[in-house]
């Protein structure tokens, strides 16, 4: 009886030994299969294994394909990149463009890179001499005074952060300590898109200087009470050119009348020719108080403070 009952002691507790082996084999399993899923559902914007250049490249890639795979919805009088509808941005009076300028409620608080005037001319001459003999009286041309690479919001249309003027100049003064720190951006343009929501978009890249990527990380840090979502990539280096507001129209002695979008993408085929590998260099960053509605892309009513890069160390 005594030796029975040894033997039921010992294989209970060989029975436990394999229960807990085969209970920490299934933890050890799930534990492999949740870093596999968490791993593989990664977006590739934030996979570590590619430079902020290639995540750019992959961002531009998908922005160029955007026209052939939603169609000219801005010929359907559709949303803008930013969810305002191109009837309430722009009215088409005796073939003149007039923007809708809408006051801003709170204002908006942007800061942008400036692209000077030294540069910015000779795009918006390529971009006309393309585009004007197509959308004449049909197209809105980006002020070439106001070039500029959106960055970061301290408040924006969607997301609104009401502030007090001491709570503005204290925004103002730790964006200008945050330019000291930044080095100049000498940049070249990779390509220029043309989106589904008839924006004309110069997409850059960085060959030497401080990337966008840590110019918004560092504003986020300097602006700890902006939207959590902001408005674009955290990569992105973009400038709008012009805004496309109808169908084209041939020009005289042009009789081959193209599809919409073959025609959109022969004319985008011709400004690439013109302009792409255009260098130029940013040494200002703005902090900008937007009045009206998309001030700084519709010539509203706007307070600029302009701080240059300083490339400070400290």
């Amino acid at each position: 009886m005594a030796r029975a009952r040894n033997h039921w002691n010992r294989a209970k507790r060989g029975i436990l030994i394999w229960a807990i082996s085969i209970f920490l084999f299934y933890l050890s399993f799930r534990m492999a299969l949740m870093n596999s899923s968490i791993n593989s559902s990664t977006p590739y914007s934030s996979d570590p294994s590619l430079s902020n250049a290639e995540r750019r490249t992959r961002l531009y890639d998908k922005m160029e394909r955007d026209l052939d795979e939603h169609g000219a919805a801005f010929l359907k009088h559709g949303e803008t990149s930013q969810s305002l509808s191109l009837s309430e941005l722009f009215t088409i009076r005796d073939g003149r463009v007039i923007p809708n300028l809408k006051a801003a409620n709170p204002p908006v608080r942007a800061n942008v890179l400036y692209l000077g005037t030294n540069y910015s001319i000779h795009i918006a001459d390529a971009v006309k001499a393309v585009f004007s003999p197509y959308f004449n009286g049909n197209i809105w041309f980006q002020n070439s005074s106001l070039y500029h690479f959106s960055m970061f919001h301290a408040s924006h249309h969607i997301s609104s952060i009401p502030a007090t003027q001491d709570k503005i100049e204290a925004e103002a003064t730790a964006v200008k300590r945050v330019a000291t720190t930044l080095c100049p951006m000498n940049i070249v343009l990779d390509r220029v898109v043309l989106t589904s929501t008839g924006v004309l978009l110069g997409c850059w890249q960085v060959v030497s200087g401080t990337d966008p990527i840590i110019v918004r990380a560092d504003l986020r840090k300097a602006l700890p009470h902006a939207p959590e979502k902001q408005l674009y990539d955290a990569a992105i280096l973009h400038t709008s050119f012009a805004r496309l507001l109808g169908p084209p129209v041939p020009p005289p002695g042009v009789s081959d009348r193209k599809d919409d979008i073959q025609l959109f993408h022969e004319l985008v085929n011709r400004v690439n020719d013109r302009i792409r590998g255009f260098k130029a260099t940013i040494s200002e960053l703005w902090y900008v108080e937007e009045f009206d509605l998309l001030a700084l892309a519709m010539n509203g009513r706007m307070r600029t403070r302009h701080f240059e890069l300083g490339c400070s160390k400290s």
